[in-house]
């Protein structure tokens, strides 16, 4: 089992950045597919980046192509997603989330274990 640790969300005007860090205890850790989702209040959690063991291997959700990008650094059991130009409909708590399934899923019941998440939030 993974333990997963979300930080670095908080109030960000549109067209700001934030970086979210997802630390995860565990050895296996760099063996996973890691992902990042968010949810918005009212609205069912949706899929926002992956990215595979080997850092090599990237997939983004199209509302996020080309603003946001995910990283890893396995040595430090650490993924990132840096988000730029963000804007208010970006609003949500952004979870991290582990699958060993290596096919490309976005489905949030594929994905094991969860962090607690962390806040973002544009304002207008």
């Amino acid at each position: 089992q993974v333990q997963l640790v979300e930080s670095g969300g908080g109030l960000v005007q549109a067209g700001g950045s934030l970086r979210l860090s997802c630390a995860a205890s565990g050895r296996i850790f760099s063996t996973y597919v890691t992902g990042w989702f968010r949810q918005a209040p009212g609205k069912e959690r949706e899929f926002v980046a992956r990215i595979r063991w080997s850092g090599s291997n990237t997939y983004y959700a199209d509302s996020v192509k080309g603003r946001f990008t995910i990283s890893r650094d396995n040595a430090k059991n650490t993924v990132y997603l840096q988000m730029n130009s963000l804007k208010p409909e970006d609003t949500a708590v952004y979870y991290c989330a582990t699958t060993s399934l290596l096919v490309v899923t976005t489905r949030p019941a594929d994905f094991g274990s969860w962090g607690q998440g962390t806040q973002v939030t544009v304002s207008s």
